[in-house]
This record gives structure tokens, sequence and C-alpha cells, in this order.
């Protein structure tokens, strides 16, 4: 779903009360568990979570002027979906998450290459999330990530 917002806090504000709790809450695991140097900020009309140019100013390859994404959350239209370009790079950090998740959650793993959809509201693993969000700090992710590209 498309929203016109400036500031993580406007995007919040737009979001129907049920998500709302659930996107707050996920934005509270992630600002407290995510390592120093990623910033957040509305990246591609979700919730972002980057590095930003002051620290890689080479930006993102697919657009330089946008900051190098790592984390996302989106309010879909029948979702939520936490974007995380950590799995996408890192087959070990994949296989960790996939071989965690059904150990906190009851429902099926719904999994992209680097988006988790979480369709039902009351069963999201929000400590693995957790967990998740401290395992690569800021320049694992950029060596992962340039790593990645240059292949």
């Amino acid at each position: 779903m498309k929203y016109e917002a400036n500031t993580p806090d406007e995007f919040i504000a737009q979001l129907p009360p049920e998500r709302k709790v659930v996107i707050e809450k996920l934005r509270g695991i992630i600002l407290k568990n995510l390592p120093v140097g990623f910033e957040e900020r509305l990246s591609y009309g979700m919730l972002g979570y980057v590095v930003p140019h002051s620290i890689y100013a080479a930006g993102y390859h697919v657009k330089p002027e946008q900051p190098l994404p790592f984390i996302n959350l989106a309010s879909q239209k029948n979702f939520i979906a936490l974007y995380h370009s950590g799995i996408y790079a890192d087959i070990a950090l994949m296989n960790w998450f996939k071989s965690e998740y059904p150990i906190h959650c009851k429902r099926k793993l719904d999994m992209g290459k680097s988006c988790v959809r979480f369709k039902s509201m009351d069963d999201i693993p929000y400590e693995l999330i957790a967990e998740l969000c401290s395992k690569m700090t800021l320049t694992e992710w950029i060596n992962l990530y340039e790593e990645n590209i240059k292949k």
C-alpha cells in the first residue's frame, strides 16, 4: 500500500489501528537491536534502516542517490513485510533464520528472497526478529554487499 509521508512517524500515523500497533512494536525492536551506524528513514515508501551516505558514500548501486538499504518494514495490502537484505546475501544467516523460525512461530514461514511476510498480526516472532537484527554489523553488511555486487 502506498502512503504519502515524509517521516517514519507520518508513515505510522497513516496505518490502520491494527497495523499501527504491530509496526510500532517491530520498529521499536529493530531500533533497539540494530547495530550502531544504521539510520532510520523512509525508503522506497517503507520504513527503512539504511547505511547513510556519510558512512557509505557510494550508496545503493541501483540508485546511488539512495543510501544502501539493509532492512525495510512495510504494510502491504494483505500482510506486513520485513525485508532483510542480509538474509538474501548471506546463506548462513538465511539458513539460521529458517531453522529458528519454527521454534518461534506456529505458522509456516512465508518468505521470498529477502522478504518475510506476516499475514497474521498475532503470530509474529518478535524475539527472533530482535535476534536477526543484531546478527550483522554495519561493516559486515557493507563488506558482504561489496563482495556480492562486484561478482
